[in-house]
């Protein structure tokens, strides 16, 4: 049968055998036995499922993996330590020495900085574009070495919406690998494989877990991406010797995910811990109410903020002023998430002083659980970029990121208008 999102949320990634645990228990074991040689030469050799150690695949972590590929829509996912574990074992996966990868600049400060500063020591060239471009200057950052298109549906400060259709289309035109992180939308909001997305990421330390419990990262492979014979991704299609010759674009499904994990996750180790995978599991039993109430919760958040005389702007498009509300109706009609981002009157000296007086909203390095959290980018998150970088990253030294958390809507207002009073 094909199930909803909530009800997916429930059910998905685990299904008991008579008589066993109704939740997936928590397999903390590196290793696992069998009795005969041949039974364990076939799980190297990629010829059977199963588990034989706990750095490439683990029972409790394939039980979120198929959770979370459920709620995408997608083939198969990978469990992964962090988002940026993530987001580093997808650019490995397609790029190598030589190779560039075209993304928007609206991304998450530790994603720009890898993107930026880390892979470019490794030889992987990013090219960066704005989301807002039109169609025609990003298409001349693309030559024969780009691998991977790389954005968010909503990005993190600047709370953009992605214009999926004009991304794909040129994804679509010039046979590149179309990744969105998915993070701040998660699968309940947006499912980015039906408008064209080919590789969705998370990074489930946020509204997956949903209480700043787990660290953890999701890779999900939408299998909907023609690698066999593209000569863009020569990986694919040659023969890895060590796998005895596999060739990943004959593999009948999961192409990508399954050259991630046997080359990627194998050499780099950086597979999520059953524990987190456990308590991310848990968490995503509530995602869609929770989601729910974040998106109504932010939706009366910014009304009443956009309405303030001490606050220059706000970023939220349930605003119907938004520069993207109409993106939003189209890609995100559900709501439009807990995140949203707005300017104090003032200096940086300002938005600390409005911080530090918020009594029930709290200052933390996080974003997308339960309870409401707000940040200073500049500062924080984003303080490895310059001037330059801020600007083009959308991030005005200003701003204020807000966490709208599910706590009563009236009692979150309250604490903002105390803490205005301040500035």
């Amino acid at each position: 049968m094909s199930y909803k999102k909530d009800t997916i949320c429930v059910q998905g990634g685990y299904r008991p055998a008579t008589g066993e645990s109704r939740i997936p228990p928590i397999s903390q074991s590196t290793t696992y036995f069998y009795e005969k040689t041949q039974d364990m030469a076939d799980l190297f050799d990629l010829r059977a499922d199963g588990y034989f150690y706990t750095r490439l695949a683990n029972p409790t972590v394939a039980a979120f993996e198929g959770k979370v590929a459920a709620l995408e829509g997608g083939v198969a996912a990978i469990g992964c330590a962090s988002g940026m574990s993530a987001s580093t074992l997808a650019a490995f996966t397609v790029c190598g020495a030589g190779d560039n990868i075209v993304s928007s600049s609206a991304i998450y400060g530790g994603t720009f900085n890898l993107f930026a500063v880390t892979l470019p020591k490794l030889g992987i060239e990013t090219r960066f574009f704005d989301p807002d471009a039109p169609a025609e200057e990003i298409e001349k950052l693309i030559d024969e070495k780009t691998k991977l298109i790389f954005t968010e549906t909503v990005a993190n400060p600047s709370i953009k919406i992605l214009d999926f259709d004009k991304i794909a289309a040129i994804a679509k035109k010039y046979g590149v690998l179309f990744a969105v992180d998915n993070t701040l939308a998660t699968p309940i909001l947006c499912r980015p494989f039906e408008w064209g997305a080919n590789l969705v990421i998370h990074s489930s330390s946020k509204y997956l877990d949903g209480h700043a419990a787990a660290l953890g990262g999701v890779i999900v492979d939408g299998g909907n991406f023609n690698f066999k014979g593209n000569e863009r991704y020569a990986s694919f299609n040659e023969p890895d010797e060590s796998y005895h010759g596999l060739v990943y674009a004959d593999l009948p499904s999961a192409q990508f995910a399954t050259k991630c994990r046997a080359q990627m996750m194998r050499d780099m180790g950086a597979i999520m811990s059953p524990q987190n995978a456990f308590l991310s599991w848990l968490g995503c039993d509530t995602l869609a109410l929770r989601m729910e109430r974040h998106s109504s919760n932010a939706k009366k958040v910014a009304a009443y903020l956009a309405s303030h005389p001490k606050i220059d702007w706000v970023w939220h498009a349930s605003l119907p002023e938004n520069k993207y509300h109409k993106l939003a109706e189209k890609y995100l009609p559900d709501g439009q998430g807990g995140m949203l981002s707005f300017g104090i009157k003032g200096d940086v000296k300002q938005a600390a002083k409005f911080m530090e007086a918020l009594q029930l909203i709290t200052q933390e390095t996080h974003v997308a659980d339960v309870r409401s959290c707000v940040l200073h980018p500049a500062s924080t998150t984003h303080r490895q970029l310059s001037k330059e970088e801020l600007e083009q990253a959308g991030v005005p030294e200003n701003l204020v990121r807000l966490s709208v958390g599910i706590e009563n809507p009236d009692d979150i207002i309250a604490d903002l208008e105390q803490a205005l009073r301040h500035v």
